[in-house]
């Protein structure tokens, strides 16, 4: 099967590296990077889904769901050296002074931008077809519905670990027709081993991106675990035991649960979508001694850890390019536009939901940084109103911080959170809003990078840790702080 029937549009990775792979390439990112061909029948049809019932709204991307997804047997051809195969070949071929290679983080692909390199991604999700024979409020039904196509894969795919995720609190719209699984590397395999040592420079620099943040899951087998909810929602809590929260939600949900039916957990294991598999950090030490590159792991305790740092890395960036710092740009979960964002002077601040911790982590920065005047941002809408989402209202009254003039762009606030044309309309709205001024083509030096993170690296809650990739003769890796 072709390894792009696996990969689902509205997944983190896949959009993140598409974003990136554009830019590279020197473009933009319209319509979520769509197939050109069908990008502008996208564009044209996507804003009258807005027109619609709230009902009829639902089950349109119900149905988008659905079209990405793949019946369970066939998981049993999926080839993750075929899916390697389509994400470097996103890539323009030559030679990079740095790649990285591990988690999905919005902030993460600005950064990549910045520096001109290549970002190769540990997980990927599969959409399972379920066609509604899995209610939505029993987990249990979703973990049997899904543990013999997985089984089944793990038998042909042993390198991969495997966490199926139900969130029937924020993915309740998908969960009516598909199951969630989130695949993760524990080995390089060649394809990403092949690009790397063609691609990188001598001496190169391998970044690994780490979001250690964990998630209480239930073991299924050595590389299989069940993931019940997920960042920004429900708390594990909430998950296990329900709660005033989970039951009022469920009510206006029109549920028969007063709480979900959760499966026990027996341990935690890296969050589905965000969290970094620790194991496959031994072969990317391996490949950095043997072709004597530079190693160096970024590791944060959550996804939002690093937008503090990459905006105000931009920020300090611009001002050394004499670029007027006026724009916060903030971005949205796969909602995001690198080539813009330097195209316009904008410095961007990448939030992973629409939800209350979202909202938080923002005002947190808008707290502490200096006033902006001008600010604009892409909301995604998830589709349903989740117990922690944030409202209109909050997210206005955090724009209404700019001293001059706020935007948001290509959101419909009375359709929130089912703003579903948001998906196209963001970009043409960036555009409109945001007019151009500056090159692209800028490309901000490792050196100049390391310079900024030695003088105010300890302001953030992300280390930088260099692994020594010395030739050794026994199993000891030596590890330095560069803040």
């Amino acid at each position: 099967m072709n390894a792009r029937r696996f990969v689902a549009d509205l997944d983190a990775s896949s959009a993140m590296l598409r974003a990136l792979a554009r830019f590279l390439h020197g473009r933009d990112f319209p319509a979520l990077g769509t197939h050109p061909r069908t990008s502008p029948v996208f564009e044209a049809l996507l804003p009258a889904i807005n027109r619609l019932s709230v009902p009829l709204r639902e089950a349109a991307y119900l149905r988008s769901a659905v079209a990405e997804a793949v019946p369970p047997r066939t998981l049993a051809r999926f080839d993750a050296e075929a899916h390697a195969r389509w994400v470097v070949g996103r890539y323009p071929r030559g030679r990079y002074p740095a790649a990285v290679v591990g988690a999905s983080n919005g902030a993460l692909i600005h950064l990549c931008a910045a520096l001109g390199i290549p970002w190769l991604p540990q997980t990927l999700r599969l959409s399972l077809r379920h066609a509604g024979s899995v209610p939505i409020d029993e987990p249990l039904a979703d973990l049997t519905f899904a543990t013999e196509p997985a089984r089944t894969l793990l038998e042909d795919q042993p390198d991969l670990q495997l966490h199926h995720l139900h969130d029937a609190d924020q993915d309740r719209l998908p969960l009516r027709g598909v199951s969630r699984l989130h695949l993760k590397r524990r080995v390089l395999g060649d394809t990403y081993r092949q690009f790397l040592e063609e691609s990188l420079e001598p001496g190169a620099t391998l970044f690994v991106s780490e979001c250690t943040l964990r998630w209480p899951t239930l073991r299924l087998g050595p590389h299989h675990v069940f993931q019940h909810g997920s960042l920004g929602g429900a708390t594990p809590h909430e998950l296990l035991h329900g709660g005033p929260r989970v039951r009022d939600f469920l009510q206006r949900q029109g549920s028969d649960f007063p709480r979900w039916p959760s499966p026990p957990f027996d341990g935690d294991s890296p969050e589905a979508e965000w969290g970094f598999e620790p194991a496959l950090l031994e072969d990317l030490a391996r490949l950095a001694r043997e072709r004597r590159w530079r190693l160096r792991r970024i590791v944060y305790p959550e996804p939002e850890a690093l937008s503090p740092l990459v905006a105000d890395l931009h920020r300090h960036w611009f001002r050394a390019r004499h670029i007027p710092v006026r724009r916060l740009l903030v971005e949205s979960f796969i909602l995001m536009e690198p080539w813009w964002a330097l195209r316009t002077g904008a410095v961007p601040f990448w939030l992973a939901c629409n939800q209350e911790s979202s909202a938080r982590a923002l005002e947190q920065y808008l707290d502490v940084s200096e006033p902006w005047d001008e600010q604009y941002l892409m909301l995604y809408s998830h589709g349903v109103e989740s117990i922690n989402l944030a409202s209109m209202e909050r997210w206005r009254g955090l724009l209404a911080r700019a001293v001059e003039h706020a935007a948001l762009l290509g959101v419909d606030p009375v359709a929130y959170p089912r703003d579903f044309a948001t998906l196209v309309r963001y970009h043409p709205a960036l555009k409109r809003e945001l007019p151009a001024r500056h090159s692209a083509r800028a490309r901000l030096s490792l050196d100049a990078f390391d310079a900024f993170l030695r003088e105010h690296g300890e302001r953030y809650a992300v280390g930088w840790e260099e692994l020594d990739t010395r030739p050794v003769h026994r199993a000891s890796q030596v590890s330095t702080w560069l803040h």
